[in-house]
């Protein structure tokens, strides 16, 4: 796979594999991503779930909630214009870098040597600063997943769309 531009993106929603909007990182309309590797965030933060519509948000609060655990990807411009347009920045969401610890390298390496179980890299990170006050007092997860046992699922944008309800 050919990148000109290369960025990193840790993703930690409904992004990751396995979950509503994964789909999205392989449709070449939108740009390339490869999946590199699964790792965690080397500070906490608040990893939350709100909104009418069950969405995840990492709020940009350094040292409160967990080491919240994703996947870093590789993406060419393309798909890191399509990202920050899904993401909505910089109104919803904000794209900064952040360090992460490595818990599984799988994908290449260009001509570096191939990060280790708990070396530290970091990639562009989709948090936001612009949060609900009553935010960061919500439950906070180390791990996403839609369909996990906090019983709220992921509303996707389509289904969103054929109720007319889309913010």
């Amino acid at each position: 796979m050919s990148f000109l531009h290369m960025a990193r993106v840790f993703v930690y929603g409904t992004l990751k594999r396995g979950q509503p909007n994964n789909y999205r990182m392989f449709d070449t309309s939108n740009g390339k991503a490869e999946f590199l590797a699964s790792a965690r965030t080397t500070q906490t933060y608040p990893l939350i779930i709100t909104t009418q519509h069950n969405i995840p948000f990492l709020l940009n609060i350094p040292g409160k909630g967990h080491k919240v655990r994703g996947e870093i990807y590789k993406v060419d411009d393309k798909m890191l214009e399509f990202l920050d347009d899904f993401e909505s920045v910089p109104q919803m969401y904000q794209r900064t870098l952040v360090n992460l610890e490595v818990e599984e390298w799988v994908g290449e390496t260009m001509g570096e040597e191939r990060p280790t179980a708990g070396s530290i890299t970091e990639a562009f990170v989709y948090s936001t600063t612009t949060y609900q006050p009553d935010w960061p007092s919500l439950p906070c997860y180390e791990s996403y997943d839609s369909h996990g046992d906090h019983g709220l699922e992921y509303e996707t944008r389509e289904s969103r769309e054929r109720r007319g309800n889309v913010e």
